[in-house]
């Protein structure tokens, strides 16, 4: 029975664009469609949000904003995201469409795979994740689903950066296990997820490629989790006895239970790849026991249940073997009482790859002779020349930046093939794109707003360097003094430009100390500036509930908007007072100011003796601290 049928999105026209042609895969947080983009006839996968997660405003909003900044990441392993919007209780995102299948299906279908076709598929992911880390994404979600292998070959992750729903993963056992099995401990434990959650992920991953089966099994979430924590990830050889050391040594490094052991990002681990890839022998690298690829494999946790595409299973398994691994299947191991299969001829291989492919053969050498020429591009922008080849039923590949004196920077100065030149099918068409002049000059910038400012400097191919401040009688708060290098100076583009921006006109703090808090408050904000009261009171000398400290003194020097803190006082601290009756003169004064209160001598007349015969406050009493004690020297 095909489900498709039931969702009421499929045959829709959503947004008045995207027309929705089939379901192709449901997950906790959103459902995959394949769809058309009606103004550009652009075959594309909406992701639209279930309905009950989009009544949520903050997370749409985190859906949104995340989607738009993963839309920037340019890489040709990373799923493309185009465009982002919503109709009624509908969010979606318009993104690539990659005609294939996840790597969890070829999992499923295969069990375990030989080394190389495993590093041929992690190499790709982690180019990806490596481009992300870079730019300061984090993925957060890595797993086989994520993982798209087109009918072409290539390999590409899904799910840069967007948010998660976390009720959903946590509300049934069944729909998290699938998620739990990647997760790195700190995540478990803290809640932390950084480049290196990512490496922890891949080498789970490139475990299960290389055994068949996750490191931690068990019954419920919460027991696989314990797992993450407190047990190492097994060297694959203890599975699949042959493997070579240096893939125990290269999961072992990846899924570290301690994240500084691990590799930095995906880079890194990327870099200890090829190095043990390198070391590999061919025969380690095409290694693959037959009791591993029967081996146990736990598929009834994963978390995204993808829709069959209609392609025989024995013809899809033999296209995937051929496709990313370029070797025929391995021979199935006898089974007692059923006959052997015959062993499949090259046309029948080929056969299998064409189903794979959704061709037949007819189609294929009638599509073989399509010719399409490249348009002229030449001066448009990026945008522009990438719609027009797009339009073209063309895609565009690589992107290099070149100097030009003719073409305006940012826009197409050379294209590989050049226009006119005819391409096969649904070819790539390569850009370099103009970085303006070899040599720019550094405009003007005073009195420009730092925004307009650094604006200024992207238009001319400059960027912005240092950013200080300083006070100014002349020039608004906010905009720009001067720059270095100077108005005039000769830079290459790209190079930075040192900006010092205006705080205003100085605002001299006056002194609030000992004025109530209403005052005090009232007499900064009339100079311009903020007050902020510090969480706890201190003792002083100020009386309670005045200002007892300022965190910026008397006379020194803020910018309008800047902010004050003042501290309350609770009043002075109560001290005892010593007894200092018959005590000289002198001993009676250090001890007093050692506890610390001021000290004054008050003398009859005659004077001629040095004995303190009296004290202003009793000993053994308490006093202010700071306050004055007064000691009485009778003369005779």
């Amino acid at each position: 029975m095909d489900t498709t049928l039931q969702d009421p999105l499929v045959g829709r026209l959503l947004d008045g664009r995207y027309r929705v042609d089939a379901r192709i895969a449901v997950g906790g947080m959103a459902t995959v469609y394949r769809a058309v983009d009606t103004r550009l006839d652009r075959v594309l996968a909406l992701k639209v949000m279930h309905p009950a997660l989009a009544t949520d405003a903050a997370f749409v909003e985190r859906f949104i904003r995340e989607a738009k900044s993963v839309a920037r990441l340019s890489h040709p392993n990373v799923v493309g995201v185009f465009d982002q919007g919503a109709e009624g209780a509908y969010v979606y995102l318009a993104m690539e469409y990659v005609a294939g299948c996840t790597l969890r299906d070829v999992l499923r279908e295969r069990g375990a795979l030989a080394p190389r076709a495993a590093l041929d598929i992690l190499e790709p992911v982690l180019a990806a994740l490596g481009a992300a880390h870079r730019a300061g994404f984090v993925h957060r979600d890595m797993k086989p689903e994520n993982v798209l292998i087109g009918d072409d070959g290539r390999v590409k992750v899904a799910d840069f950066g967007l948010v998660r729903a976390v009720g959903s993963a946590t509300a049934t056992t069944g729909s998290v296990l699938g998620t739990v099995s990647y997760l790195a401990p700190e995540q478990i434990e803290h809640g932390t997820a950084d480049t290196r959650a990512d490496v922890y992920a891949c080498g789970v991953v490139l475990y299960e490629m290389l055994t068949g089966g996750k490191p931690h099994a068990g019954d419920t979430p919460a027991h696989v989790l314990y797992q993450h924590l407190s047990t190492d990830v097994p060297a694959p050889s203890a599975t699949v006895p042959g493997l070579a050391v240096e893939l125990d040594e290269l999961v072992a490094g990846a899924t570290a239970r301690n994240p500084e052991v691990r590799p930095y990002d995906a880079v890194a681990l990327l870099a200890l790849l090829r190095e043990a890839r390198a070391a590999l022998r061919e025969e380690q690298l095409d290694a693959l026991p037959p009791q591993a690829r029967a081996g146990a494999r736990d598929t009834a946790d994963d978390r995204t249940s993808v829709i069959a595409r209609a392609v025989p299973a024995e013809a899809a398994a033999d296209a995937h073997q051929v496709l990313h691994t370029n070797r025929l299947p391995a021979p199935e191991p006898p089974v007692p009482g059923r006959r052997r299969r015959p062993p499949r001829g090259p046309l029948l291989l080929v056969l299998g790859v064409l189903l794979a492919l959704g061709l037949g053969t007819g189609v294929w050498y009638i599509n073989s002779g399509q010719f399409t020429r490249v348009p002229a591009v030449l001066g448009q922008t990026e945008t522009e020349a990438t719609k027009r080849i797009t339009d073209a039923g063309l895609e565009v590949g690589t992107t290099k930046r070149a100097f030009s004196d003719v073409y305006e920077r940012g826009t197409v100065m050379a294209v590989d093939p050049a226009p006119g030149e005819r391409l096969r099918g649904n070819g790539t068409v390569a850009l370099t794109l103009s970085r303006g002049p070899e040599i720019v000059k550094v405009p003007n910038l005073k009195n420009r707003p730092l925004a307009e400012a650094e604006q200024v400097l992207a238009k001319e191919g400059l960027v912005a360097g240092v950013i200080t401040q300083q006070f100014s009688e002349t020039v608004a708060q906010g905009s720009v003094i001067g720059s270095d290098p100077e108005p005039g100076t000769e830079r290459a583009p790209d190079s930075a430009v040192a900006l010092v921006v205006s705080k205003g006109s100085p605002i001299d703090v006056p002194d609030v100390t000992g004025r109530t808090v209403a005052d005090a408050t009232a007499l900064l904000q009339d100079e311009g500036l903020k007050v902020v009261l510090a969480p706890e009171r201190i003792n002083s000398p100020e009386a309670a509930g005045s200002v007892a400290a300022q965190s910026l003194a008397e006379g020194s020097r803020a910018a309008e908007g800047d902010t004050v803190t003042l501290t309350v006082s609770k009043g002075p601290r109560l001290v005892a007072v010593p007894d200092v009756v018959g005590e000289t003169v002198d001993d009676a004064r250090t001890a007093l100011e050692d506890e610390g209160f001021e000290v004054e001598v008050k003398k009859s007349f005659p004077y001629l003796g040095s004995e303190v015969t009296g004290q202003s406050v009793r000993g053994g009493s308490t006093a202010p601290e700071g306050s004055t004690v007064t000691i009485t020297i009778k003369g005779l």
